[in-house]
């Protein structure tokens, strides 16, 4: 079973993969890899089921950032190893590099204010 290593080692890859513009921002976003989603995390977005959470996006969207704002400390996503496991057995159909990238690329879409239309020209991962 692909470790906490492994997880980290494509989100790494998907962020290298990133257009040029995106890159160094992305690399500032702290990436963490854990099995289950913490249980205050789930009270939080009124999840009952941590396997229905893949991923999370901890911060402020740069789009809505300040000056002003005093630090809480780094943006981070949360990857979630458990639930995409789950997800990419039931799949069947997709490469687990795939699928951890398109959750890191879905959370850096928060932290980078994009629309759907922007993850669609940044992550193809459907094709």
């Amino acid at each position: 079973m692909p470790d906490t290593a492994r997880f980290l080692a494509i989100a790494e890859r998907a962020i290298e993969a990133l257009p040029e513009a995106f890159r160094a921002p992305a690399r500032q976003v702290v990436v963490n890899v854990v099995d289950w989603p913490a249980p205050d995390m789930l009270d939080e977005l009124g999840i009952d089921d941590p396997l229905e959470l893949t991923g999370l996006y901890d911060g402020i969207p740069l789009t809505e950032k300040s000056s002003f704002d005093q630090p809480y400390g780094p943006d981070m996503i949360w990857l979630f190893r458990k639930p995409i496991l789950a997800e990419w057995r039931e799949r069947g159909d997709v490469d687990l590099e795939d699928l951890v990238a398109h959750v890191l690329i879905h959370e850096l879409a928060h932290h980078f204010g994009w629309s759907d239309a922007d993850i669609a020209r940044i992550d193809r991962w459907w094709e």
